[in-house]
This record gives structure tokens, sequence and C-alpha cells, in this order.
């Protein structure tokens, strides 16, 4: 293998340039505000986490973990997502606080990818975790903050799709009991949105017309309320049953949110079917075909840290809301550039961190020594000034 030039960096990962860095960081600024302004407490967890505990825990698979090994041959994991390290603390550092516990973050996150899938190996996530609340009241609680921290974010189309576990599994019991591995093969289906191949596998499995048709009929359930009563005619198993039930209350709550307009039903929905015990959503915003946000309900992950509860939370993949939301105009920042002449250095410099010292500005304020050569400087019809390609308010001088 070569050696790498000097200015290439690894595959996956990138380079965020100033302006791209700005926007992002509000994005961030104005999602976390969301958050708090909802109840959820940020937290902060190490990048390195220990393989045998949260790395096994983790939804991520393992080939797609960054592994490494300290000074004493122990496996870390940079970590992969950030619900299994905050199921760590609330099982440790926070096992004496009552539930429920609400809380946000946000971290950078990192996946092994095959080089060719040219998908991100590292990644900016805002999420919440509400931990030890199992009602429907708290799935729909985490649902209406998805659309408000997107809506703050500056996502002006999009829509969450909303399925559950329990359903698929339901119904996968009762039209294929006992073969697990047909079951998986159509959950896989599923999972990768591959209806064509759900049918085709669907045919090769030797069932009657009758069940066929059954299974072949979730791929229509996907709509508004109205899911709710058809769905139940699909299935009479118990868990679906109940799992349909739970959706609908889900549904109702919403409703009472205000935020039902932008959620739809889709009963082909899974997520890691692997992961998730119950609801699970993802949020698509127009022209961008991956998800902005996803979540879902998790109940058996606090178990595997000694402290069981259910919990329910979602992430939302910031670096893709950036390519939705920075395709406009990007914001400019109210820049200042004061310049000045040797003799004037103290008096500019004294009024440059005045500016930069009043109470609730945002203004950039920037200095610059006028050397023998002058300032080349370009007046605009919007009275802003030009000084080397860059973009100033105001233009002050301070010259002898």
């Amino acid at each position: 293998m070569s050696k790498p030039k000097v200015f290439e960096k690894p595959t996956g990962v990138k380079d965020y340039l100033p302006e791209a860095a700005a926007q992002l960081r509000s994005i961030e600024w104005k999602v976390m505000q969301c958050m708090e302004r909802w109840g959820y407490r940020e937290i902060i967890t190490p990048t390195l986490e220990y393989y045998d505990t949260v790395g096994v825990a983790s939804s991520t698979e393992d080939k797609k973990l960054f592994k490494l090994l300290d000074r004493n041959g122990t496996t870390l994991v940079m970590r992969s997502d950030m619900t299994a390290p905050i199921a760590r603390v609330v099982a440790s550092l926070l096992k004496e606080q009552a539930f429920p516990l609400r809380l946000s973050y946000h971290a950078n996150v990192f996946r092994a990818f095959e080089a060719e899938a040219g998908r991100d190996a590292e990644f900016f996530q805002s999420g919440v975790e509400l931990v030890g609340d199992a009602s429907s009241e708290s799935d729909a609680e985490v649902i209406a903050l998805a659309v408000a921290c997107l809506q703050a974010a500056g996502v002006k189309e999009f829509k969450i799709a909303l399925g559950h576990v329990g359903f698929l599994n339901g119904l996968f019991q009762e039209t294929l009991t006992g073969r697990r591995d047909d079951q998986t093969l159509l959950k896989e289906c599923l999972l990768n949105r591959d209806y064509v191949g759900y049918r085709e596998a669907i045919k090769k499995l030797g069932l009657s017309p009758e069940l066929e048709q059954e299974l072949e009929g979730i791929l229509r359930l996907r709509g508004g309320e109205e899911i709710c009563s058809q769905a139940r005619k699909v299935t009479q198993d118990p868990l679906a049953q109940q799992s349909i039930e739970h959706l609908c209350e889900i549904w109702d709550v919403l409703k009472a949110y205000g935020v039902s307009e932008q959620v739809l039903i889709d009963l082909t929905m899974i997520g890691d079917f692997s992961y998730y015990t119950g609801m699970t959503f993802e949020g698509y915003a127009a022209d961008l075909g991956f998800p902005v946000c996803s979540g879902g309900r998790y109940d058996n992950l606090l178990s595997q840290f000694g402290r069981p509860a259910p919990a329910t939370g979602f992430a939302l993949k910031t670096n893709r809301i950036l390519e939705v939301t920075g395709k406009g105009r990007a914001e400019t920042q109210d820049r200042v550039l004061v310049v000045y002449t040797p003799g004037k250095r103290a008096e500019a410099l004294k009024h440059a961190s005045e500016l930069r010292g009043r109470e609730g500005s945002a203004t950039a304020v920037e200095t610059r020594l006028i050397g023998p050569e002058g300032l080349a400087a370009e007046r605009q019809a919007d009275e802003t000034v030009t000084v080397r390609g860059a973009v100033y308010r105001e233009l002050v001088e301070f010259a002898d």
C-alpha cells in the first residue's frame, strides 16, 4: 500500500470549512436549545468505550465498529452510537436518580463502512433518551420533540414514518410459525426497503394463496389514522393486536400535540429488529433519500447494564440536516473590520475590545495593521465593504 499524501484523509471522514462549520454549530445550538425547553438535560460521554460493555450492547454490527487496543491489551471501541453509553451512565453514575430520566446529547460517532459504500465513517448526532417510562405518552413525546427539533433546525418539509416491531413479529409468528429463518429473511427485506425482494421471497415459501396475500397485504399498510383499523383486520395474533393498540394510542397523543400531520403510519418499517422492542420511526426530508432522524423503543438494553428499565429516544443526523438546510444562502455573520496604522495601534485595539465586549452582541470584530501598500477596500451597493474577498458590514479606520 502506498503512503498517503500529506493532504489526504481516511475514507469516510471530511473537513468542514468555516462556513459549513458555522452552519453545523448553528443547527446543533438550535436543536439543543429545543431539547432543553422540553426538559432534557445534556450529557457528555467519552469517545472511547470498552468493547465488552458498550460495544457489544450497541445496535451496531460488530464488523462496523472501530476497534483498538489499549496498553493493557483490552479492546476498546470508538462509540458507534450514544444510546449504549448513556445506558451505561444511567445504570452507574445516575443509579440513585429516580425515573423517568430525560437526557440529551450531541456527539460525533463512528462506524466502519465499506469504502465503495460512499457513506460517512464519522458523523454527528443530536438526540434524546427518555428512560423509565413505558407508556404511549413517552413514545409520543419523543416523536413530537423530534418534529420540533427538525423544525428548529430549519428543515421545512419532512415526514415521520411510524411503525411497530411487535406488529410484524406477531404477524410472522402467526403465518410462519416455527420458521425463524424465513421470518428473518422477510424482516431483512423490509429493513432494506427491498419490496420486490420481499414479494419474491414470499412466493418461494410454499404458502397457501391466502397466507401469501396476507403477507403481501402489509405493504399497503402505509398512511394515516385509518391504518390502525385496517391493521387490526390483517391478523388476530395477540402481540400484533396489542402493538396496533399501542400505536393507535401514540397517534391520539400526537394529535393532541398537533403534529399528526407530519406523521404517517408505516407498518412495513421495522428498524433494527434485533434492537428495537416497540415503536420505531424515521424522519425523511424532501429531496433527501436518507433519513435525517431515527428512533424508537428499546426496553431490553438497560438490563444489560444491571438496571432494567423501559426506554425510548431518537437521534438527529446533524450532518444530513446540514445537506438540507445548507442548500440555500448561508447566514452571513455580522462582521466589522478595524484597521490601523502603527501609531494608532493602541486606540484601534481598544475600540475593537469595546465592540467585542458589548453585551448580547453577535458581531465578529477583526483587526488589521495597514502596511505601506495601504488597504484595498471596495464598497458595495449594499453598503458592505469587501477586503481581499471577505465581506464586512463596517470598516473602521484608525490612521495617522
